[in-house]
């Protein structure tokens, strides 16, 4: 499922200055986060933010499987994405991260 194929979902709101500059909007159906991704030792630290910027869940994930995901390559936050599970798309492959710890 991509962003194009919802009908109805919410344009990002105004960029919150506090939020990290790579930080990327999801929209959704009557819902969206914004979601930033740094690499954290083997792992990541994804933080999810409300549209004001307020952080909603922060925590280490792992990648399910050993596809490549490159981080200083151009990637696109996708669906399903929550608080214990981030799906990001990069080169035609969609790559899930599941919530390690908080």
């Amino acid at each position: 499922m991509t962003k194009k194929s919802l009908i109805n979902t919410l344009p990002a709101p105004a960029w919150p200055d506090h939020i990290p500059i790579d930080a990327q909007w999801l929209s959704g159906e009557g819902a969206g986060s914004w979601f930033s991704i740094e690499k954290h030792a083997d792992n990541y630290m994804i933080t999810r933010y409300s549209p004001e910027g307020k952080i909603e869940c922060k925590g280490i994930f792992q990648q399910e499987r050993n596809s490549k995901f490159m981080l200083g390559h151009k990637y696109e936050f996708s669906y399903i994405s929550h608080c214990s599970m981030v799906t990001i798309y990069q080169f035609g492959i969609y790559h899930k991260f599941n919530l390690k710890e908080k």
